[in-house]
């Protein structure tokens, strides 16, 4: 079954002669239990294309489906709404708010309006599952990459979304820590999400059923 499609995307920075289609009727299609990696130079639009998959950003042309969902052309109360239940975001900087400890970060995500009602639940199991609980009453700046990193895939988590995007996921680790994290990552797949995953990493690209590359705006075979 098909977890995100977007067809003929168009997305464009600048104006006049300073503009730059970064994004140039592109499509795709992701299904689940499937990882795709998608590659390209810096600049190339490849966050571009995750923040318009995952309603972030809204595209001047095309659509995007999130599971039977549609994100284009919907209100902002309606795209929250979607992104609430269907998608987890996963950056490169972890994102974590510094005044918050690892478990409160990740339990914060289940206090957002429309959240699941175990969400509490879910994110003390997640916290366990990903072997974060003697660490889970630490600030962000007192923990490693790693634990950092999957701190933030647990709050991702914490309402069961189908689409996992992730950017650069492990750009900012070592290379034990990156290894962790992408084990987890086809983990997560290999339970039936369909994640789309920006990288420059051939390890990263390495846990992809597909490679694709974001070559003048559009997507293709890497």
């Amino acid at each position: 079954m098909t977890v995100v499609t977007g067809r003929g995307l168009v997305r464009t920075f600048g104006e006049g002669r300073a503009a730059r289609r970064v994004l140039d009727e592109a499509d795709v299609d992701v299904g689940e239990g499937e990882v795709v990696a998608v590659l390209g130079r810096s600049g190339s639009g490849k966050s571009t294309l995750l923040h318009v998959l995952g309603g972030l950003d809204r595209p001047e042309a095309g659509t995007v489906e999130v599971a039977g969902q549609r994100m284009t052309g919907v209100s902002e109360r309606r795209l929250s709404a979607i992104r609430g239940r269907h998608i987890g975001f996963v950056f490169q900087f972890f994102h974590l708010l510094p005044e918050l400890t690892g478990a409160g970060n990740v339990l914060l995500a289940g206090r957002v309006p429309g959240a699941r009602r175990d969400a509490a639940a879910r994110a003390r199991a997640l916290i366990a599952r990903l072997g974060l609980e003697d660490v889970a009453g630490s600030l962000p700046h007192q923990l490693s990459g790693g634990e950092q990193q999957r701190f933030a895939i647990a709050r991702a988590l914490v309402n069961d979304p189908s689409l996992l995007l992730a950017d650069e996921p492990t750009g900012n680790l070592d290379e034990e820590s990156a290894a962790g994290v992408l084990t987890l990552l086809r983990g997560l797949a290999d339970e039936g999400r369909a994640i789309v995953l920006v990288t420059h990493e051939p390890a990263a690209a390495g846990i992809a059923d597909r490679v694709l590359r974001l070559e003048a705006g559009r997507l293709v075979p890497a």
